[in-house]
């Protein structure tokens, strides 16, 4: 008699390619080896082909297992889609919104966003994950996210993205070295003479911030390299470095002051990102009404 095939059986196949060992996916499906062997056995013989191959030390996918498992996958991602739908409720009583954001973000766009969904429909559980942007592409072609907040530019295949504000950079000081209410521009020059509290390497904004500097020749001393923007903003509140973060974060920090540099360092674009061909779910909807008020509220600027 020919079995037939079960959910359990695309996610069981899936979870041994995963960790590339029976004994590894058994715990992780909690079921026992010998269960999970069998079943893949008898997957295999009601496909009539052998999905995975034994012989190595690491259980991998054949290529006919390897077509299998990325329809397989794909299907459990709709199967997830279609769960979400039916559970869905229009008038926002209850529902889930899983958002993926890149670090800076954090630091003056979050907060606000979550007050204003809360406010407006606390029955709406919130999920964020800070990540890098490529990170955020992969997790929402996979199904991981429902938005992401990152930067405009050239997407993976399958994502859509809509401009949402034009973000400025700019040098920030402590209130303690605000130069009595200055509004002149400080020549990117004089930097060289300064010591910078800067975001580590693996950040894209400081990647941004290099490319700016040696642009016009200026070197000046990293005192503090740090993966973490709350800790540079402590670090300036309570030092005389200065940083280079985005600009709108001064709005939240009384005590730290934007300084504007000449020239200015290059904008970037901020955008809504999300999976082309994905189930918008009432709470992504309203979620996405939220994020346009706000940013006219707050008077960001308007993205090119």
């Amino acid at each position: 008699m020919v079995m037939a095939l079960e959910l359990r059986h695309l996610r069981y196949l899936l979870a041994v390619a995963e960790h590339g060992n029976f004994t590894r996916a058994a715990e992780d499906l909690h079921i026992s080896q010998p269960t999970l062997s069998q079943q893949i056995k008898q997957l295999e013989r009601t496909l009539g082909t052998q999905l995975l191959d034994r012989t190595g030390r690491t259980v991998r996918l054949t290529d006919a297992g390897e077509a299998y498992a990325h329809h397989a996958r794909g299907a459990l991602h709709q199967l997830a889609a279609a769960e979400r739908a039916v559970h869905d409720v229009r008038d926002l009583t209850r529902g889930r919104l899983r958002l993926a954001v890149t670090p800076t973000f954090t630091a003056y766009l979050v907060g606000p966003l979550t007050a204003e969904l809360h406010g407006r429909h606390p029955g709406i559980s919130l999920t964020v994950r800070e990540t890098t942007q490529d990170r955020i592409e992969t997790g929402l072609l996979a199904d991981e996210f429902d938005l992401g907040i990152a930067f405009r530019g050239t997407h993976l295949p399958g994502l859509t993205g809509t401009a949402l504000f034009t973000e400025t950079l700019t040098l920030v000081t402590g209130n303690h070295r605000a130069t009595g209410g200055r509004s002149a521009a400080l020549p990117v020059r004089d930097l060289a003479d300064r010591q910078l509290a800067l975001l580590s390497p693996d950040f894209a904004t400081r990647g941004h911030i290099d490319g700016y500097l040696e642009r016009h020749g200026v070197s000046p001393r990293i005192a503090v390299e740090a993966n973490s923007i709350q800790a540079l903003t402590e670090v300036v509140q309570r030092t005389s470095l200065a940083t280079v973060l985005p600009d709108a974060i001064t709005h939240d920090h009384p005590r730290l002051t934007p300084v504007p540099l000449d020239p200015a360092l290059p904008t970037r674009t901020v955008a809504l990102l999300g999976r082309a061909d994905a189930y918008r779910s009432a709470a992504a909807l309203a979620f996405t009404r939220i994020v346009h008020e706000l940013v006219r509220a707050r008077g960001y600027a308007d993205a090119p």
